[in-house]
C-alpha cells in the first residue's frame, strides 16, 4: 500500500513536471492506470499525445514482467510480407501462464502506416506492433499503444538499431531525462498537423540553428525554431513547403 501511494504521487508530479498542461482529468486517468497497473511515468511506460494517454512498449513489457508472463513467441506471417516492398507482418503469442492457451496480437508495418522517422526499419515496428498488442489483449490494457500510431508515431524504442532519423533527444537538452522527451514531441506534432516532410524539417532546423548537426544545437535554438516552424505553418504553409522543398529530400542528415 505504501509503495502505490509512493508511485501515485510519484506519477502525478512527474506528469506535470513533463506535460506542464495535462489536465486534470488526464491526471485522474493516471492513478486510475497507476492503481490498476502499476506503470510509472519515471520509467516512460506511457506518454501523453495530443490530450490521450498512449501505453509504450518498454512499458508493456515491464508489465509482462511484473504479472510472471511465461512465454512470448513471435513469428513472420510469410504469405502476407513483402521485403521488396518493405511490407511485414508478424504474429505474437504471449501466454500468462502454463494453464492459458494464448492471447495472438498481429502487427503490420509498410511504408505507408509508419513515420518518416523510422523509414527502413520497418520489419522491427512490425514486430513491436505484434507483440504490443497480444501484450494489450493478455493483460486487458484499453489504451492504444505508442507503436501503433501510424505515420505519426514518435520514435519506436524497437527501431533504434535500424538508425532511422530522429530528433535530438536528452542528450542536448531538447527532452527530458525520463524517456520522455518536450521538444521532439512538439516536432512530431506539428510534423503530423501540417503534413510536413521529417526529413526536410530536420534539414531547415540545423540550418536555423546555424549547426552543421541537429544534436549540436542547443535546447533555447531548437525551441526557437519550432516556434518560428509553428507560426510559418500556420500563417503561409505554401511558402514553408516552398522553403522545405529547397532541400534535398532524400539527403541523409544525421543528428
Amino acid at each position: 500500500m505504501k509503495n502505490e501511494l509512493q508511485l501515485l504521487r510519484g506519477n502525478t508530479r512527474d506528469a506535470r513536471a513533463v506535460w506542464s498542461d495535462v489536465s486534470k482529468s488526464r491526471i485522474d486517468e493516471l492513478r486510475a492506470l497507476t492503481r490498476k497497473y502499476g506503470i510509472s511515468v519515471a520509467l516512460g511506460d506511457v506518454r501523453l499525445l495530443d490530450g490521450h494517454w498512449y501505453v509504450t512498449h518498454a512499458g508493456l513489457l515491464r508489465l509482462a514482467q511484473r504479472k510472471r508472463c511465461i512465454e512470448m513467441s513471435v513469428r513472420e506471417v510469410p504469405n502476407f510480407c513483402d521485403p521488396v516492398a518493405s511490407r511485414w507482418v508478424f504474429k505474437c503469442t504471449v501466454r500468462k501462464s502454463h494453464r492459458s492457451r494464448g492471447f495472438v496480437g498481429f502487427g503490420d508495418a509498410d511504408p505507408s502506416n509508419v513515420s518518416p522517422l523510422v523509414r527502413g526499419a520497418e520489419m522491427r515496428v512490425a514486430e513491436t506492433r505484434a507483440v504490443n498488442r497480444a501484450l494489450r489483449k493478455a493483460y486487458g490494457i484499453g489504451l492504444c499503444s505508442v507503436d501503433e500510431l501510424g505515420s505519426f508515431a514518435p520514435r519506436h524504442e524497437e527501431a533504434t538499431n535500424g538508425k532511422p532519423h530522429r530528433f535530438p533527444t536528452a542528450s542536448n537538452g531538447t527532452g527530458s531525462s525520463n524517456g520522455a522527451p518536450k521538444l521532439r514531441d512538439r516536432l512530431c506534432l506539428l510534423i503530423r498537423k501540417y503534413d510536413l516532410d521529417a526529413m526536410q524539417v530536420k534539414q531547415y532546423a540545423a540550418d536555423f540553428c546555424g549547426t552543421e548537426v541537429l544534436r549540436d544545437a542547443s535546447r533555447d535554438l531548437v525551441e526557437s525554431f519550432i516556434t518560428r516552424l509553428e507560426k510559418q505553418a500556420e500563417t503561409d504553409r505554401s511558402a514553408l513547403i516552398c522553403k522545405l522543398n529547397s532541400y534535398p529530400p532524400q539527403q541523409e542528415v544525421h543528428a
